[in-house]
């Protein structure tokens, strides 16, 4: 898969931030320097709009960098002009998501907790098409389909996204569908765990109360270090990215002690063929 334009942005826009700060010059007089307003230099340092490689180099100019760094944060920049796959589904991906689906799209690591529903990357065409009616009704349900199952590239691409899912017990026994859907999306997670990237465990309801009850997550990593890692909240109606360093250890903690918390694998797949006879 192609670098992510969104990850681009967040990297130059963090470097640009950073550059700044280093040079003691505050939003308000950079921003004058740059011949641009303080809102929109304060939104491109926060990755909510894009930046064109030659002002990247006006920017650098300015925070004297350059040579080779200069010429590195610009080609960044070029790269974040790009259009990745998911900028053709913005019809039916809320901005907010647009962003989400970008950084997914290269992650090395994907940590997450579902209490409720099947995590998109490993739902069925069938299973999403359900769960789209229950949540969003039926208003461009083929499309927003479509951009979930692209989705699911990044578990099998060359260079695979490393998957571990922890799966409240709820989520394979609520029938959000009808019951042969049910069992092929249980199949296909029995399917999708045999994955050498991919670990699916399941939290039971015997293992009591746990540290992730008030919130679903996402925790992505991604594989060059200057990429920071990011925790990503979704509700109905936005998504969340937290970005401390503070808040992705908290999170990186509660994770590990779901995975201690919940059966093992081998464990998990015993208890997703016993909640299949529901369904059978």
């Amino acid at each position: 898969m192609t670098a992510s334009p969104t990850v681009r942005r967040r990297r130059i826009a963090r470097e640009l931030r950073q550059l700044r700060e280093s040079t003691g010059m505050t939003l308000d007089a950079a921003a004058r320097q740059l011949d641009m307003s303080k809102s929109n230099l304060s939104r491109i340092e926060n990755a909510q709009i894009g930046i064109k490689p030659r002002d990247v180099r006006a920017a650098l100019a300015l925070y004297q960098v350059t040579g080779n760094d200069a010429e590195a944060l610009i080609e960044i920049a070029r790269g974040a002009q790009q259009r990745g796959w998911w900028q053709h589904y913005s019809d039916v991906l809320p901005e907010w998501f647009e962003f989400y689906v970008g950084l997914e799209a290269e992650a090395a690591t994907l940590r997450t907790y579902e209490a409720e529903a099947v995590p998109g990357l490993l739902q069925t065409e069938a299973y999403a098409r359900d769960v789209y009616r229950l949540t969003a009704g039926e208003d461009d349900l083929d499309r927003k389909v479509a951009a979930r199952l692209r989705r699911q590239d990044v578990l099998r691409s060359d260079d695979p996204v490393e998957l571990s899912v922890v799966l409240n017990e709820a989520v394979l026994l609520r029938p959000v569908s009808n019951r042969a859907v049910m069992a092929g999306q249980l199949s296909h997670l029995e399917t999708v765990a045999q994955l050498p990237n991919v670990t699916i465990q399941v939290l039971p309801f015997e293992a009591g109360g746990h540290p992730a009850m008030n919130s679903p997550y996402v925790l992505l990593t991604f594989a060059d270090a200057a990429d920071a890692a990011v925790v990503y909240l979704e509700n109905l109606t936005t998504g969340l990215a937290l970005e401390e360093a503070t808040q992705v250890r908290s999170y990186s903690l509660v994770h590990e002690r779901l995975c201690r918390l919940a059966l093992d694998p081998t464990a998990s797949m015993i208890r997703l063929k016993e909640a299949s006879r529901y369904y059978t």
